[in-house]
């Protein structure tokens, strides 16, 4: 029904309209009487089996929604009843910001693919903390957080101190993004001197509380080898929990979207199933040459229980989807859920 009736509609507008049009839709549904109730029973796939223990946190099942899709934490509870074991709000800045000009948002239906630049538009990380404070179901709820725009890079970790402070009573894990293409001079924080010394500081803070949250950290797939081993150490240094691999690409390779087409939509992250093979192929690296040593979250390309499986085959020990939920539908996670349910 979605991919047939529901989804042809929503791609009538553009995509920036259709998801807060999908989703005020979902939200508005919510406040019937007993909607919610159905969709659990519809989409929510509750076996032991699926649940996994990570980095001192029990998650329900192993397949999350990846930050991007509900910046400021307006639909968690929504979310919640769609079958995700836990959903990353974000990317989050500690002053709001508009994010880049309109339109920042394309689809490439024949690659299935999405390109953004939206630029960490956001209400701020005390707006989403207010959020999450008067939200009703106990999902587990990740915060994604960011530098604003107008912050120097010397200056970076003041504004992710910023954020780790806002949301640190109201989220259960934190990931630091250092690699989003849409924030200019961001991807430079991946070099392992100064994201060293974020992660670093960040893990002090994080002492300072009587539970201290697991922090992650989000990478680009397009890092080389040598800073892929640069990032095993900053890990290993850090102590970390963990990793979530990966983030959009600014590559263009391997679409079948016509090149003139894709120049005119000009800078952008990413994702979609273009994005898979090369996210697969971070995870197996990581995991590899580290020897497990610590956790992975498999994002990029996930469309299907195959896609997932194929992540968790590579090592990764959770997964996240973003554009996926786009095409698919919200019977994404159930979908993957039942399958990974046959396997364990």
């Amino acid at each position: 029904m979605y991919r047939t009736f529901i989804k042809p509609l929503f791609f009538l507008l553009s995509p920036e309209k259709a998801h807060y049009a999908a989703m005020g839709c979902l939200k508005t549904l919510c406040r019937i009487p007993g909607v919610k109730s159905l969709l659990r029973s519809m989409y929510q796939v509750k076996k032991t089996e699926l649940q996994k223990q990570l980095f001192g946190i029990q998650f329900p099942n192993p397949v999350g929604l990846a930050a991007g899709f509900d910046k400021d934490a307006r639909w968690v509870d929504e979310l919640e009843c769609l079958g995700f074991g836990f959903v990353e709000i974000g990317t989050v800045t500690p002053l709001p910001q508009p994010g880049n000009d309109q339109p920042r948002l394309f689809r490439l239906p024949q690659d299935e693919a999405l390109i953004n630049r939206m630029g960490f538009n956001n209400a701020g990380a005390i707006a989403a903390a207010e959020r999450l404070k008067k939200r009703k179901s106990n999902i587990i709820i990740g915060g994604n957080i960011g530098k604003n725009k107008v912050t120097p890079n010397e200056d970076a970790l003041s504004d992710y101190v910023k954020c780790m402070r806002a949301l640190h009573d109201v989220v259960d894990y934190f990931v630091v993004n250092v690699s989003s293409p849409n924030t200019p001079g961001l991807r430079a924080l991946q070099e392992k001197e100064p994201l060293l010394h974020i992660l670093a500081n960040l893990q002090k803070l994080n002492t300072e509380y009587t539970k201290p949250k697991p922090i992650l950290l989000k990478i680009a797939p397009d890092l080389t080898n040598e800073q892929l081993d640069d990032i095993i150490d900053i890990v290993k240094q850090s102590g970390i929990a963990g990793v979530i691999a990966t983030n959009t690409t600014i590559s263009r390779d391997g679409l079948t979207t016509p090149k003139s087409e894709v120049e005119s939509i000009g800078a952008g992250g990413l994702s979609g199933i273009p994005l898979r093979t090369r996210s697969t192929e971070v995870i197996r690296y990581l995991k590899s040459k580290s020897n497990n040593a610590f956790p992975v979250i498999g994002v990029g390309g996930i469309h299907s229980p195959a896609d997932a499986i194929e992540k968790i085959e590579a090592g990764a020990d959770m997964v996240q989807v973003y554009t996926g939920f786009i095409y698919e539908g919200p019977g994404i996670a159930k979908r993957i859920n039942r399958e990974i349910g046959r396997l364990v």
